[in-house]
């Protein structure tokens, strides 16, 4: 078989509810019930414009969360 050949995967995409991190002004935020596409294949996650926007305002706009943790920060050392 010729190493040029590209093999083609076939992806599945199922719809979600999943929880996503993101760290902003060097504080960790967690989003609970965040609705995605998740490839069944690859595990990759895959948000609309509009969830991306809605997540962004949710941190931005000062809106008290519905609750804190404590989250251990540990050094790869």
């Amino acid at each position: 078989m010729d190493p040029l050949v590209r093999i083609k995967m076939k992806e599945t995409m199922v719809d979600a509810k999943v929880t996503d991190t993101l760290k902003y002004l060097g504080k960790l935020y967690v989003i609970e019930h965040v609705p995605a596409h998740i490839c069944r294949e690859t595990g990759e996650e895959c948000f609309a414009p509009e969830t991306v926007e809605h997540i962004h305002s949710l941190i931005k706009g000062g809106k008290k969360p519905g609750r804190v943790i404590e989250t251990p920060v540990f050094e790869y050392a």
